[in-house]
């Protein structure tokens, strides 16, 4: 093992400068690294990134472990910043740069993944996803950008009150799967060996807390259950690995059952690249920020910052978001806590990676490297930005026809949002063309607008209603726009509220007092407490528009005033006010137990409104095509590699529209086995949805809904992961105003995995 001197710190902090953007592309023509094999095309990418390693000093080596790369001058390396974010559109964070004016000085902003998830179109998902990584590429060809982004969030929204919620799908372990499927198939295309960028899955795993009752995100210690981890924290990271064959990981800062994840190796390697097969020469995985550097300094797991350093590279970490590799893997080595094969093993995914990138080679027969600014923001990411933000709308109020608007007339805009822009963009998002207010969205459509913000988002002043409630009295329709924003929620901001903040429910309800027709539109990514206005008759309409980025008011609009009809299903639960005094954020169980009321629809059945939730502009009559399905062979069902997801049946609906408004209907379908399996068992289960498209006033679609195994089985407290034989029953949307139906699995209990255990499991 090779001796190495410790670094001085002062020194090493100057090579990490943040950059404005990215450096050029590797030379790869003239330059001394075209001497390298690491230019030769004809060698696999694996030899390519080996032989690089391999020509790389132990000084060089530790100088490219941390996010800001620093390259090798001596080869003709450049520096490269692995630190790129995509969440809903190219964002402006640390590798990515936006120009003041002109080119490259916005990208489409899509709408939040909250309002994506609302949507349940899978196809809207890659879709989105295969625009923002042309638009990433093309800012990675002028130098402003990686070609690497760590997004998508896929931990599930289990808890109301988690400030970063809003960059996840929902809070089903199935949909967020089906999600992060679509979304990291569209980043990275269809060829896992030549991928269009590198997506990353964070935060794995069961991080879902930024700072609740004193304890952080970057010192709280997740307690999880085997069965929890198996059923709900976990699938998803497996879609990515397993399914998506995702680029790369980011682990996150908390621990797992009493050790770090950046410093767990059960959970990196025995998990994620063992028992899952997350193999590939170019899968790497990263610390979230800092979250090396906490292994030390916040879960005191380790007494040094060497030993932090290779607990992290020892345990799987590849990269370092922050400086502690590259500052304490020179005096790790000199202690003897990290091998140079563990160093290299890690250098070379990374690397591999971007050779299979193409980042080593000539422009010239890529057309990923001929993306530029007339590729950004096309008219046509600017109308499927408008249409998730409308197809995600979800309507959760509508009496006696308050919407849609009629046309004309005046028009009260009222509530804090009314002249947000930016506001309304969600964290992780990057500049957009255009924001369309509320106002301006309102008067583009030829109504006469009076406006009155009232009151603020958090404010408490009462000062504002008098100038409210006397455009209120002028005017045809009252729409209230307000809710919770980036001041309430975000990433380090749990909410310890979950009823509308400051006193904007109090000026809605006096408002409502009126008689005039009053709508709510609700922004956010997490739900407020609505009981109040469902329950008030002066409140005629309430709509859930999330974070509709740069659609704005206009993507608003066309769902107020009929152009387009509301779709979306609530991802989420909507909590009582009450339960966020019932349950710790700190309690990751997700069943019902001594100060857990339970969690999620799986588990919680006292909600305002339930997950899945959403109103039409029609009405809709949904039958199956018939009364019983299968019998299915639990041994069949349970054959291959990865029978989780074998396809147990497509189940057929009909769904009619008995109303007068063209339509689209999203089919929910939910499983329900109450005896089988460990007690108790889930209220009901997701297995399925489908997203019919406009189907007319009085038109009968066929709609089909794919169930695989996976949403069937149950997890047990010793790793093991099983189907049940017996009768489940089949329920379509969330109430009970349509038929159910039943299917059988005959045959013997089978073990579809066994799950290896980390010896820490909480019990």
């Amino acid at each position: 093992m090779a001796v190495f001197k410790s670094w001085n710190l002062a020194l090493l902090s100057s090579l990490f400068i943040p950059a404005l953007c990215q450096s050029n592309y590797p030379d790869c023509t003239t330059g001394p690294l075209s001497e390298l094999p690491i230019c030769d095309t004809s060698l696999s990418p694996l030899e390519r990134a080996k032989s690089l390693v391999s020509a790389l000093t132990l000084e060089e080596k530790i100088n490219n472990t941390g996010h800001e790369a620093a390259g090798s001058s001596r080869l003709g390396l450049p520096a490269y910043n692995w630190w790129n974010e995509a969440l809903h559109g190219v964002a402006e964070k640390h590798g990515v740069s936006f120009e003041e004016s002109g080119d490259f000085s916005y990208a489409t902003s899509f709408p939040a993944p909250i309002v994506l998830g609302a949507a349940f179109n899978d196809a809207l998902i890659r879709r989105v996803a295969e625009i923002i990584s042309t638009e990433a590429r093309a800012f990675s060809n002028s130098d402003h950008a990686g070609i690497d982004y760590w997004t998508p969030n896929v931990n599930p929204f289990k808890d109301p009150r988690w400030g970063r919620g809003q960059e996840t799908p929902g809070e089903d372990p199935l949909h967020c799967s089906r999600y992060v499927k679509e979304f990291v198939g569209g980043l990275q295309g269809d060829d896992p060996e030549k991928p269009k960028v590198v997506a990353t899955c964070k935060h794995l795993a069961a991080y879902d807390l930024e700072e609740w009752g004193g304890v952080s995100r970057f010192e709280f210690d997740a307690k999880v259950s085997a069965v929890d981890l198996l059923e709900y924290y976990l699938p998803p990271f497996k879609t990515c690995a397993v399914d998506a064959s995702v680029g790369a990981f980011m682990c996150s800062y908390n621990a797992l059952n009493g050790v770090p994840a950046c410093a767990d190796r059960y959970l990196l390697q025995t998990v994620l690249r063992e028992h899952w097969g997350w193999e590939g020469p170019g899968h790497w995985v990263t610390g979230d920020c800092g979250a090396v550097e906490r292994i030390q300094t916040y879960h005191h797991y380790v007494e040094s910052g060497p030993e932090a350093a290779a607990a992290a590279l020892n345990a799987g970490v590849d990269l370092d978001c922050g400086t502690w590799l590259p500052s304490y893997l020179g005096e790790a080595e000199r202690q003897g806590l990290i091998s140079n094969e563990t160093l290299d093993a890690a250098l070379t995914r990374l690397y591999t990676s971007l050779v299979q990138l193409g980042y080593f080679d000539p422009a010239e027969g890529q057309p990923l490297r001929s993306l530029g600014w007339d590729d950004v923001a096309t008219s046509e990411a600017e109308e499927l930005a408008k249409t998730v933000a409308i197809q995600g709308t979800v309507l959760l109020k509508n009496i006696d026809w308050t919407l849609p608007l009629k046309a004309n007339g005046t028009l009260a805009l009222i509530g804090p949002f009314i002249n947000f822009t930016t506001e309304l963009q969600s964290n992780y998002a990057g500049p957009a063309k255009h924001i369309p207010t509320m106002i301006e969205a309102a008067e583009r459509l030829g109504y006469n607008v009076l406006t009155a913000p009232g009151t603020e988002v958090n404010s408490t002043s009462t000062d504002g209603f008098d100038d409210a409630l006397a455009i209120a009295a002028e005017a045809d329709a009252l729409i209230f726009f307000g809710g919770i924003d980036n001041t309430v929620e975000e990433e380090s901001l749990d909410r310890t509220r979950i009823d509308w903040p400051g006193n904007q429910e109090e000026l809605i309800l006096e408002l409502a007092e009126l008689g005039r027709p009053l709508t709510v539109v609700q922004f956010g990514g997490g739900q407020v407490d609505d009981s109040a206005l469902l329950a008030s008759a002066g409140v005629g309409a309430i709509v859930w528009a999330g974070y509709p980025s740069q659609a704005g008011g206009a993507g608003v609009f066309d769902v107020l005033t009929g152009k387009a009809a509301p779709a979306g299903r609530l991802p989420i639960t909507q909590y009582p006010k009450s339960y966020v005094d019932e349950v710790p954020m700190t309690d990751m169980n997700l069943q019902p137990g001594t100060d857990n009321p339970g969690r999620t629809y799986r588990w919680y059945e006292d909600a305002v409104l339930p997950f899945g939730f959403g109103l039409h502009y029609t009405t809709f009559n949904v039958s199956w095509a018939k009364k019983a399905f299968g019998p299915y062979d639990a041994a069949t069902l349970a054959r291959g590699k990865n029978p989780s997801s074998n396809i147990v049946d497509t189940f057929s609906l009909a769904v009619t529209n008995t109303g007068d408004v063209a339509s689209d209907y999203v089919a929910l379908v939910f499983a329900s086995a109450p005896e089988l399996g460990a007690q108790p068992a889930p209220i009901k289960t997701l297995v399925g949805y489908s997203r019919a498209s406009l189907i007319k006033p009085g038109e009968t679609r066929k709609v089909d809904v794919e169930v695989t195994v996976a949403p069937l089985t149950r997890a047990t407290e010793d790793g093991r992961v099983v189907l049940y034989p017996g009768e489940y029953t089949l329920l379509v949307d969330v109430n009970d105003e349509y038929p159910t139906a039943k299917f059988e699995i005959k045959g013997d209990v089978q073990v579809l995995e066994k799950f290896p255990l980390s010896g820490n499991d909480s019990d």
